[in-house]
């Protein structure tokens, strides 16, 4: 390898490796939410992650906002909090395809510390939901975190094209990607043609082999029939 490549990598691996370091440190500073399945219309486990207190005293609630887009939730139990949810009334029913008419939505869920949260320790809370069936949507969950003394709102939502990590109280957001096997269609449409296509020639390779195979038994058999014939002759001469 040449000697100003490897150098120039070897400097580069402690420039890569602080970027990274100094991301993550403030990303962990932040109240963030994390999804188990971020699919459109796909079921997914929300977890919130509280990290700190407010400015070093304990918490002692979260009350997390749901996007008008979900309509329920539910949490996950959680021994150290008691838990409520919000409801509202929405504006119009929703009617389910089991043919079950929705008439409210959960608008918060709030989790009240039974003992508070001590500041130099992290908690997380769960919550099951359903995603909208909006690819590329951003869902924003703005929290408030309450403590002994203070309060921290979690609410700030970034402008078009700035970045979160650009705001000091970011709210916890999540980004829907596309449906699980949206693209199934062409991949099997592939696949099929690929699979007919091997299979086309696996038959042709056959078809040329048990060929080839018959005219190796057809030229044997004149052999040996000529090679008889010559014997007889041999013989009768004899």
């Amino acid at each position: 390898m040449n000697i100003t490549r490897l150098l120039a990598r070897a400097a580069l691996v402690p420039v890569v490796g602080g970027v990274v370091l100094l991301g993550a440190g403030s990303a962990s500073a932040h109240v963030t939410v994390t999804a188990s399945e971020t699919g459109a219309g796909a079921y997914t486990v929300l977890t919130f992650s509280v990290p700190h207190g407010c400015e070093g005293s304990p918490t002692t609630a979260i009350r997390i906002a749901m996007p008008e887009e979900i309509v329920a939730a539910t949490p996950t139990r959680q021994p150290f909090y008691d838990v409520t949810k919000v409801m509202k009334k929405l504006d119009q029913p929703i009617t389910d395809t089991h043919g079950n008419k929705t008439t409210e939505r959960v608008a918060e869920v709030v989790y009240t510390a039974k003992t508070p949260l001590p500041d130099g320790e992290r908690d997380t809370f769960e919550l099951s939901v359903q995603l909208p069936d909006a690819a590329g949507e951003t869902l924003t969950f703005p929290t408030i975190q309450k403590c002994e003394q203070g309060k921290t709102a979690w609410t700030e939502v970034p402008a078009d094209g700035e970045s979160g990590d650009e705001l000091e109280s970011p709210a916890p957001s999540v980004t829907i990607t596309e449906a699980a096997g949206s693209s199934d269609g062409a991949g099997s449409s592939d696949g099929a043609s690929s699979s007919d296509g091997a299979s086309s020639s696996d038959e042709a390779d056959d078809s040329d082999g048990n060929g080839l195979a018959i005219g190796g038994l057809v030229a044997g058999l004149l052999g040996l029939l000529a090679g008889g014939a010559a014997l007889a002759r041999t013989r009768t001469k004899a």
